[in-house]
Formats: C-alpha cells, sequence, structure tokens
C-alpha cells in the first residue's frame, strides 16, 4: 500500500530554461524553487563556464551574468538532451569555438537536425558522424530559416531564447513540431523575463532582435514529469497527495490526470494539491505523441487495468536515456505483463505483476516505472542500476519509502 503526502520536485523543464535565461540577463536574477538533479546541475555548471556567476541559498539560485570566457570552451551537459540542444543554440551567440559534449546515452543521439539549423544562422558546425561532440564557431546572425521538428523541441527552445538577442529579426519555420506543450512553456517562461515572440501556430515564430531579458524574481513550479509516477502509485496501490502542483500549467505531462480519470482513478483536487486513490482500473486509450514522458508512467498504469491499453506515440520514444520503446517493452514482459507494438502504438493488457530482478537500463523513468509496479507485485523487485533516478528526481525511493504502508 502506498499513502501520504509528498511534495513535488521543481520542474526540472522550467528549472533549466529560467537557468539560461537568467544567466543572459545584466543584472542579478533569482530562482526559487531549486531542486537539485544531475539534469539541473548540469546546467548551472555550463552557465558558471560560461562566466556566469551562480551561488546558492536553501532553495534559491542567484545568477549574475558575467562576461564570456575567451578561448576554447568544452561544455559537458551530462545526459541532458535538453541542454545539449538548448545551449548549442544559446552559445551559438558568441563567436569563440565552443565544444558540447556529454556522456552516456546523449553521445549516441543523433544531433544533425542542429547542426542543419545553426548552419542557417552563420555557424560553422562539426559534428562526428552526426553525434556529439558538436564544435561550433564564427559569428551567429539574424536569419529566416526552416528547422525540423520531428525528433525534439529542444532546439527550438533555444533558438528562441537565443535569437532575440540578435541584431535583426528573425523567423524560423517549423516542420513536424513534437512537443508542443514545451514550447508553450519555453514562451510563457520567455515572456516572464520580458521577451516577446510571435507564432502562426507553432509553424512560424517571429522574434525581433535587440531584446534583453530581464532580471526578475522566478519561482518553478512543481515537477509533473515527476509527479506522475506517485499519482499512478496511488491510483494502483493506495492513496497519495502530491502538493506543490499547477492545476493549469504548460507542463504537457499534466495530461496525465486526464488519463488517470479515462482509468477511472480518482482524482480530486484541492489548491494545488492532488489526491489519487485506488479504485477499478480500466483500459484506456491515450495518444502521448506530445508528453512522451509520460509513457512509462502510462505502461505502469496499464499494467494494473482490466483489459488493453493503448498508448500512441512510441516513435518519439527512441532517443531517449534508452530505446524506450524497447526498454518499457522488455520491462513489462520480465514483470508478467503482455505488451505489443503496431503502428507506433503500444498494447499493453493489464495483469498479475511478477517478482522479479531487472535492469534499469540506466533511465530513470524505467527504474521509477519498475518501482512503482513494485508495489502491487506479488513478490519484491529488484532494480539495478537504480540510482539513474538522479537525474531528474534524486529523492524518488526516498519519497516512495516515505508512502509505504
Amino acid at each position: 500500500m502506498l499513502h501520504g503526502r509528498v511534495v513535488a520536485p521543481a520542474s526540472k523543464s522550467y528549472l533549466q530554461r529560467a537557468i539560461a535565461i537568467a544567466s543572459l540577463c545584466e543584472d542579478e536574477c533569482h530562482i526559487h524553487g531549486y531542486t537539485p538533479s544531475a539534469d539541473v546541475d548540469a546546467a548551472l555548471a555550463i552557465v558558471r563556464q560560461l562566466g556566469a556567476s551562480v551561488s546558492i541559498s536553501d532553495k534559491t539560485i542567484f545568477i549574475s551574468n558575467g562576461d564570456i570566457r575567451r578561448g576554447e570552451l568544452i561544455l559537458s551537459c551530462g545526459e541532458s538532451g535538453l541542454s545539449a540542444r538548448m545551449f548549442s543554440a544559446i552559445t551559438s551567440i558568441h563567436e569563440n569555438r565552443i565544444t558540447v559534449t556529454g556522456k552516456g546515452s546523449l553521445m549516441e543521439r543523433p544531433f544533425q537536425l542542429v547542426k542543419d539549423a545553426l548552419v542557417q544562422l552563420g555557424k560553422t558546425v562539426e559534428l562526428n558522424n552526426g553525434k556529439l561532440p558538436m564544435t561550433l564557431w564564427g559569428k551567429m546572425h539574424s536569419a529566416e530559416i526552416t528547422i525540423d521538428g520531428s525528433e525534439s523541441s529542444q532546439l527550438l527552445t533555444g533558438l528562441l531564447i537565443a535569437l532575440p538577442l540578435l541584431n535583426g529579426k528573425s523567423i524560423v519555420h517549423v516542420h513536424h513540431l513534437r512537443s508542443i506543450p514545451y514550447i508553450q512553456m519555453t514562451l510563457d517562461i520567455l515572456a516572464h523575463f520580458g521577451i516577446s515572440i510571435r507564432h502562426t501556430d507553432f509553424q512560424k515564430f517571429e522574434i525581433e532582435g535587440n531584446q534583453q531579458p530581464n532580471a526578475m524574481e522566478y519561482t518553478v513550479e512543481g515537477d509533473w514529469s515527476a509527479a506522475s509516477f506517485l499519482l499512478v502509485g496511488g491510483a494502483i496501490a493506495g492513496r497519495v497527495s502530491v502538493s506543490g502542483l499547477n492545476p493549469n500549467s504548460a507542463q504537457a505531462d499534466r495530461a496525465i490526470v486526464d488519463v488517470l480519470q479515462l482509468a477511472g482513478a480518482k482524482v480530486e483536487w484541492e489548491n494545488e494539491e492532488v489526491t489519487c486513490s485506488k479504485s477499478s482500473l480500466r483500459a484506456f486509450h491515450f495518444d502521448a505523441t506530445h508528453c512522451p514522458d509520460l509513457f512509462p508512467p502510462l505502461a505502469a498504469l496499464a499494467a494494473c487495468c482490466e483489459g488493453t491499453s493503448t498508448i500512441k506515440g512510441t516513435e518519439r520514444l527512441h532517443h531517449k536515456e534508452s530505446d524506450r520503446a524497447t526498454t518499457i517493452s522488455a520491462t513489462l514482459r520480465s514483470l508478467g505483463i503482455a505488451v505489443a507494438i503496431e503502428n507506433h502504438t503500444m498494447q499493453i493488457t493489464g495483469g498479475v505483476v511478477r517478482a522479479v530482478s531487472l535492469s534499469s537500463f540506466n533511465d530513470h523513468r524505467i527504474a521509477m516505472m519498475a518501482a512503482i509496479l513494485g508495489c502491487v507485485a506479488d513478490g519484491p523487485i529488484s532494480i539495478t542500476e537504480s540510482k539513474a533516478v538522479n537525474k531528474s528526481y534524486p529523492n524518488f525511493f526516498h519519497d516512495i519509502a516515505s508512502l509505504r504502508q
């Protein structure tokens, strides 16, 4: 059984964006709600390397802009795809030679579309067979460009942050944009810092130049991605309340509430706290194309529903910390749950979750999915490489332990 209350960690998606924008402000910014994670700390390390002054007191980050360090820079993004793509664009406003690199699965992700975009803006870009490390140099200029958003929206996020700083107007045409809610998130936080960007149906973005972000106090809302696992835990194993969440959030994973209700779970709101309670769960059908990070918690939910659930959008899962279409399927099958993938749709038939020892595939969301299913398994589940959760939610196992009854 799971029962109790947890405060959601800060949204790492908002926090990484806020760190990047604040580092470009002329005066000191205060970002409230800092929660450490590997991805967030990678973003902090990057802005420090770029010359920003950063200090942290309690849960507040203080960031002051500084002069870009001269000479060649090597920026390590850890395993953060957002930092790698976002800072590739942001650092392009500088002319010196900068290498963007990382570690683990990030080094296997494709970056050719990033190069294609930056070359249109005047940069010289070298890749390692289409992958990191990426080295950039030369002057970036405003322009009208066309980019492909089919792999990720993270490059567009970086461009929307960087292009307002240039002289002159830029126009970005985007084909096949995925994860649209994340771009709305970027536009919202840029507006908070005083940057104005117009768009037409998320296909054409008009960005006036010579816009400087204003120093601000900014409070980061709770992370719906992290909360989704806890709420699914409540739906399948008891009653869990998660506080610190914005019910009107632009975060794509806010959709977990809609799916839980589709599946028959009892969901209650009170101020910024949402509670999910166990009930008879039925199969659901959901398109996760624009919120692919929901696949693991949705897979855990589907494993505990009566009947066969379908989750659309598996084509968005191949270049995550693991090939998640494969690793979700493998994990569920090892737990005794039937899975099939057809036409970019995952079909999961609910059943009895069995005790087993399995790997997280060094993927934080696979580790959390397995742990949540461990709450209803017919015996203990052992997870190797469980420290993968440090990427996004270092306190995950502590919080789950606090809910165990």
